[in-house]
């Protein structure tokens, strides 16, 4: 059977994509301080103003320099002109944070999950990445959309855009790539057409696997045919609003929980690391080709209210099999995830943009493969 598949990626200029790495850059500044702090911080965005908002609770009542932060990410991600209508200086920062609630604060105390949820892990044999083929290549796309508008091998750019890549499939194969969207925030002085090939020749031949492309591929650049106005001026952005971007570009199921701005407490953030962790090391040990792992929890419970396990009929061992070898091997407790990944450092600014997995820094501890032989001894 063919079908299409279609993910996106954003580049780190997108407003829901600044209010993720300022929620993750000021989660960063409270860890370094307080490893054990509790936080949950949120960020919204529109012209000419930034509001962070949520809970902190860390020792000495530390709280961060939250104008400080957001003016620096701002600046870091590119607009640091007023012309881009969104510069770090040219900014109002608003600020509203308190404490954790108690009544959470008693669950999380005695090593319980921070909330109640459901949380998705994905792996797939489809890439080196153990990821679907058309969110790692939208991710590229963004990446290298990014770095040409840094280096200034095309200094027309600005921060603000998007990616998009459809793949044809058969018998769940990726064959070939069917279409490639990219929108870009430019200068105004810059033409269509020369924006065109200068993105199909800087980025798109860059990335793209020559293999993979063929005379029948579609390539959209700015299909509306002008994009000056972007950023926080062109659309308001909030956290945690581009999740699938952020997992697997919908080819798994996400149970809905955001990951930027909360410590691994949070067990929609560090649970869904963990079942990402025990998706990539089944499919790398060659039980299954595919594996989607659920995990839920309930709030002040440590253990897992359930495990489930689909491989989508690739498996060469039983689902039973493996749900009983993780059991058995892995606690899954919100305690033992967070000291087994190493969660309590500065680590997530560099999560909130590209995707938090098919990374292969070493700060991404849930993309090792060093519980592979576990599964190994199933076969």
């Amino acid at each position: 059977m063919r079908y299409l598949f279609t993910s996106e990626s954003v580049t780190e200029g997108h407003p829901d994509k600044i209010c993720d790495q300022i929620s993750d850059a000021i989660l960063d500044d409270i860890l370094s301080y307080d490893k054990y702090a509790r936080v949950a911080v949120e960020t919204v965005t529109t012209t000419g103003i930034i509001f962070v908002c949520g809970e902190v609770t860390a020792k000495d009542e530390y709280m961060p320099n939250v104008d400080r932060i957001a003016r620096r990410v701002v600046e870091e991600i590119g607009y640091d002109r007023g012309k881009y209508g969104f510069d770090a200086e040219n900014i109002s920062v608003i600020t509203s944070i308190h404490p954790q609630s108690r009544d959470i604060a008693l669950g999380v105390d005695r090593d319980g999950a921070g909330d109640q949820g459901i949380m998705f892990g994905y792996a797939t044999n489809e890439t080196p990445e153990f990821m679907p083929l058309a969110i790692m290549l939208a991710h590229k796309l963004a990446r290298r959309l990014t770095e040409v508008r840094k280096q200034k091998i095309l200094p027309y750019l600005r921060p603000d855009g998007k990616t998009q890549v459809t793949i044809e499939y058969d018998n769940d194969k990726p064959v070939r790539i069917d279409t490639v969207l990219l929108s870009t925030q430019h200068a105004d002085v810059v033409t269509q057409s020369r924006l065109f090939l200068d993105i199909k020749n800087f980025v798109f031949d860059e990335v793209l696997p020559k293999e993979l492309v063929d005379d029948n591929t579609k390539f959209l650049v700015n299909p509306t045919g002008k994009f000056v106005i972007g950023g926080p001026k062109g659309d308001s952005g909030l956290t945690g609003r581009k999740i699938i971007v952020d997992t697997y570009g919908g080819a798994s199921r996400h149970g809905g929980g955001a990951f930027s701005g909360k410590d691994a407490t949070k067990v929609d953030r560090s649970a869904c690391y963990a079942a990402r962790y025990l998706a990539k090391n089944i499919v790398a040990s060659g039980i299954a080709d595919k594996c989607e792992i659920q995990l839920s929890y309930a709030i002040g419970v440590d253990k897992p209210v359930s495990i489930y396990i689909n491989t989508f009929g690739t498996n060469k061992v039983s689902e039973e099999s493996i749900i009983e070898c993780i059991k058995e091997n892995f606690p899954l407790t919100p305690k033992w995830i967070i000291e087994h990944l190493d969660l309590r450092r500065p680590i997530y600014r560099a999560t909130a943009a590209y995707g938090h997995f098919g990374r292969d820094e070493v700060e991404f501890t849930w993309e090792n493969l060093d519980i592979v032989d576990i599964f190994k001894k199933l076969l």
